[in-house]
């Protein structure tokens, strides 16, 4: 019998809602707004909470991929971001119901935005995130039109801020130190900040919001261990943990009574939503199926909470949770009638043995259909503070219906698995989690898993860098390579990037100058020399986070070099392609390229 192999077109042309930016639900909890690339492009979509079926409505147009959409507190107007050209350089602009009218708000920004905002309570001031000084700094503006003023500056880049419900302050997150965040209350006309602790030294914290009446604080921190849920009191400075146990507790979010939180329970690649009271009475876990829930909200009136899901035989899409009975209501389907059907592999958790002895969690998907020595392809993440779990990843269930094995490894620098863990290749990038992807290739092979002459490695971002870093320290272990929006050469990355991707290279790589003998080792961009097998390089034209030269360089190295190299560049594109066509076009370009020697019989 013959696996049927799903149509690679047909799957990444399916949508999916937004779970990067967050969804708003309007102030009387009628309506959410959130991002969908329902038609090829990202727009701003409004849908009805009433269960009537009622077809979602696109609210904006026009160029641009549209995210982060925020009503103003009146409902009457809807503010949202814009990237124009994949830059991550976002405009904002702000859209009124009743006229029809869009204003775009600080037009003459000479910086990048974050496309984090935040109105203020009464709908005269939004807060913005500009890295117009060097870094990225909070300030407040008209929500019209006028001059903005800056209410924080630290040395560190801001990522999100919310308002105090009496709108007198903010509260900010920012990156902090080595891969850490921290939570800063600021007072909404300037002044002193402080940032949140235990009583001794600051900790990593993040995905704060402020309770209903603007007493407390619900927070996420791995000071004790895995993420927990605390509560930071403004009178006392206590803290108290509503958490504690295995897994990571994230994204809290206050009911409107104050009295309970939802928040997200994620282990072993899975997550649930969470509803916990706060008297630390044994929370109630939902969970559509095995999967990942993203960012849950409470509805206003406190009866039922909104998230968004995915698994890998399900796109992301918003769905509702009524607390009376516990029952999940898909709001949008962006799985098209004919992928129904289709035969999506969910894969198994499993761990492999390192070079050191350390165990390290990895997906595994395999065919239906296996043969004795199928190909496989090693599909390494990005981030690298970031991990695999059972997520939507069309590109892995068209390859698996081609018959070959596919490897996600959650290497050493991986979330999810414990401070120590993430921290393992700070200083140490392409060290041991290079090591890790490839000890990933030689348990497939142990386990005669795979035919050892056709194992290629991709990735994308922090997993193209380590696509290479494994081509050109391993090149005898791999039939190809493909790179995806990589860097090569942590020099001239760094030089070329944004101010906080320099900050994150300063805190977790150390000094290009004083370090230099390491930056050096690390770039697989001066060790093109050793590579022995095909290699494919794809970059974004506008990418602010892995400059395209660094694969125009590396493609020009190679060819000199006498190497194959395959190069596609995507000029209207950034770090995350945002244009289904070029997320088609791209995807095709990669499979082509490995099935060239993973299609070859043995």
């Amino acid at each position: 019998m013959t696996q049927q192999i799903i149509d690679l077109v047909a799957l990444l042309k399916t949508p999916c809602v937004d779970s990067d930016t967050p969804f708003d639900i309007s102030p009387d909890g009628k309506k959410v707004a959130f991002s969908w690339n329902k038609t090829g492009q990202w727009e701003i979509y409004e849908l009805l909470l009433d269960g009537t079926g009622m077809p979602a409505r696109q609210v904006t147009r026009g160029e641009g991929n549209k995210f982060s959409p925020h009503y103003s507190p009146g409902g009457e107007r809807l503010a949202y971001m814009v990237d124009f050209d994949g830059g991550e350089s976002f405009r904002l602009f702000v859209h009124d119901f009743s006229s029809g009218e869009l204003t775009p708000l600080a037009p003459n920004e000479p910086a990048d935005l974050q496309p984090n905002f935040a109105w203020s309570p009464d709908g005269t001031q939004i807060t913005i995130l500009s890295n117009r000084s060097g870094c990225f700094n909070t300030y407040i503006l008209p929500a019209t039109a006028g001059a903005d003023r800056q209410v924080l500056d630290t040395p560190y880049p801001d990522w999100k801020v919310q308002w105090s419900p009496d709108g007198g302050q903010l509260l900010v997150i920012s990156e902090t130190r080595g891969q850490d965040y921290g939570v800063f209350i600021v007072p909404a006309q300037g002044g002193a900040w402080m940032q949140i602790s235990d009583g001794r030294d600051p900790f990593n914290a993040r995905s704060a919001c402020w309770s209903p009446d603007g007493s407390r604080i619900a927070f996420s921190s791995d000071a004790r261990g895995p993420y927990d849920i605390g509560i930071y009191t403004l009178a006392s400075g206590e803290i108290t943990w509503l958490t504690s146990g295995d897994g990571d507790k994230t994204n809290p979010d206050w009911s409107p009574d104050g009295l309970r939180l939802v928040y997200v329970h994620s282990q072993d690649a899975a997550s649930w939503l969470a509803v916990q009271a706060l008297d630390a009475t044994p929370p109630l876990t939902y969970q559509i199926e095995p999967g990942l829930h993203y960012l849950p909200r409470f509805t206003p009136d406190g009866k039922a909470v909104l998230c968004v899901f995915d698994n890998p035989r399900c796109p992301d899409d918003l769905w509702l949770l009524s607390l009376k009975d516990g029952a999940f209501r898909r709001l949008t389907d962006s799985l098209p009638p004919e992928l129904g059907p289709a035969p999506f592999v969910m894969p198994s958790l499993i761990h492999y043995p390192a070079m050191d002895g350390a165990s390290v969690p990895a997906l595994l998907y395999r065919p239906l259909q296996v043969d004795q020595r199928p190909p496989a392809v090693v599909l390494v993440h990005g981030g690298p503070n970031w991990r695999y779990d059972l997520i939507w990843h069309p590109l892995v269930q068209h390859m698996v219906s081609r018959g070959w094995v596919v490897l996600q490894p959650n290497y050493r620098g991986s979330t999810g698995y414990g401070r120590q863990w993430q921290y393992a290749s700070r200083f140490d990038q392409g060290g041991v989690d290079t090591r890790d992807v490839v000890d990933g290739a030689q348990y497939l092979i142990q386990h005669g898993l795979a035919d050892p002459a056709r194992i290629a490695v991709t990735g994308a971002s922090h997993g193209g860098y380590l696509t290479m870093t494994a081509l050109t320290q391993y090149p005898d272990l791999w039939a190809a390579g493909s790179a995806v929006v990589p860097f090569l050469n942590w020099f001239t990355s760094h030089a070329n990037s944004r101010d906080d991707l320099q900050h994150w290279d300063q805190e977790n790589f150390g000094d290009p100058v004083k370090d230099h003998d390491l930056w050096y080792e690390r770039s697989p961009y001066f060790f093109l020399d050793r590579v022995k097998a095909p290699v494919q390089l794809i970059c974004g034209g506008n990418d602010p986070r892995c400059p395209p030269g660094e694969s125009i360089a590396a493609r020009d190295a190679l060819q000199a070099l006498g190497k194959s190299v395959e190069f596609h560049i995507y000029p209207d594109e950034g770090h995350g392609f945002l244009k289904t066509a070029n997320v088609v076009d791209s995807a095709q370009r990669r499979v082509a390229f490995l099935a060239n020697v993973l299609d070859i019989h043995a």
